[in-house]
C-alpha cells in the first residue's frame, strides 16, 4: 500500500502548492520539503486566486526559472453566494478559473522543466456536478452552494484531462494529473451544515474515523499524484465510498474523458480569464487522454 515513505527524492525540484498555509495543502508542502524539494507556498496576500490581477502579478514575479510541480490545491467549499474581484461566482472563480489562469501563465516554466507535472485537486463531489456554460455564475438560476461546489470540482477534472490531452498531442514533457482527498477534517468544512461539522469535530474523531480522516492521510492521494514515477490520471482514497483509505487510482465521472466537454469549458475559461495557453500546447485532435 502506498504511503508517504514511497515519495522519492525531491532535492533540486521546485514545487508550487496553492492553499498550503494550512490543512491538506500544508501537509503536501511539508512532505515535499521533507524529501528535499524547494516549496513555494504563497499566502492570499501574495496570490489571490479570486483576483486575476493578483494571479498575473504572482506568475509574472515567480522567483524560480524552473517549475517541476504545480499543485492546484487551494479552494473554497459551499460558501454563501459571492463574486470574485472579476465578477465570477466564488467557487468556479477560485477553484477553477483562478487555477486555470495560474497554470496557463506558468506553463512556459513547466514546459522548460523536463519531467514537470501539474496536479489539480478535485473532489468526489464532482460526480454530482454539471457544467452550465450558459450560466456558470448563477446569474439566472437559484444559487445552491453544493451545486456550485460540484460544478467547480467537475471543472477541475475537465481542465486536468483537457490539459493532459493537449500536452500529449504536443509531445510536451509535462504531465497533467488529478487527485481528490476524500473527506478531511479541515477548515474547508466551516460552511458545512451542522451535522457535517459534528462529524468533523475533533471530539467525534473516534466515532467517524471510517468516514473522515485527518489532513495528512487526506494529502496522500495528492502526494502520490505528484510523485509517483508513472502516475495514473486520478487518485483518491481506496476505502468505502472513497472517503478514507490509502491512495489508489480511482475513476472520474463519465463526463470527464469527453473531449467535447473538455473543449467547451476550455474555450469559455480562456474567454473569461483572458489567459490563452502557449502555442506549444495546440488544440488536440482525437480521443481524450484521461
Amino acid at each position: 500500500m502506498w504511503s508517504i515513505g514511497d515519495i522519492g527524492e525531491q532535492t533540486g525540484r521546485v514545487a508550487l502548492v496553492t492553499g498550503a498555509r494550512g490543512g491538506i495543502g500544508l501537509e503536501v508542502a511539508r512532505a515535499l520539503a521533507g524529501r528535499g524539494a524547494t516549496v513555494v507556498t504563497p499566502g492570499r496576500a501574495e496570490l489571490d486566486l479570486g483576483d486575476l490581477a493578483s494571479v498575473r502579478a504572482f506568475a509574472g514575479g515567480f522567483p524560480h526559472e524552473r517549475l517541476d510541480l504545480l499543485v492546484n490545491n487551494a479552494g473554497v467549499m459551499i460558501p454563501p453566494f459571492g463574486l470574485t474581484a472579476d465578477g465570477f461566482e466564488t467557487q468556479i472563480g477560485v477553484n477553477h478559473l483562478g487555477h486555470f489562469a495560474l497554470t496557463g501563465l506558468l506553463l512556459d516554466r513547466l514546459l522548460a522543466t523536463p519531467g514537470s507535472r501539474v496536479v489539480t485537486v478535485s473532489s468526489n463531489a464532482h460526480k454530482r456536478g454539471a457544467i452550465d456554460l450558459a450560466d456558470l455564475h448563477f446569474a439566472g438560476r437559484r444559487y445552491v452552494p453544493m451545486t456550485g461546489y460540484a460544478q467547480s470540482k467537475l471543472a477541475n477534472l475537465l481542465f486536468a484531462a483537457g490539459l493532459q490531452r493537449r500536452l500529449a498531442a504536443a509531445g510536451a514533457p509535462v504531465r497533467s494529473v488529478a487527485a481528490h482527498p476524500g473527506a478531511a477534517r479541515t477548515g474547508l468544512m466551516r460552511h458545512s451544515p451542522l451535522h457535517f461539522r459534528i462529524v468533523v469535530h475533533r471530539r467525534t474523531k473516534w466515532l467517524f474515523s471510517w468516514l473522515i480522516q485527518d489532513p495528512l492521510p487526506a494529502a496522500l492521494p495528492i502526494l502520490r499524484a505528484a510523485t509517483d514515477p508513472d502516475p495514473a490520471f486520478y487518485y483518491g482514497p481506496g476505502g468505502w465510498g472513497e472517503f478514507t483509505g490509502r491512495p489508489v487510482p480511482v475513476r472520474p465521472a463519465p463526463a470527464v474523458p469527453d473531449p467535447a466537454a473538455q473543449d467547451a469549458l476550455w474555450a469559455e475559461s480562456e474567454r473569461l480569464t483572458g489567459v490563452v495557453f502557449p502555442a506549444r500546447v495546440p488544440e488536440p485532435r482525437g480521443p481524450a487522454g484521461a
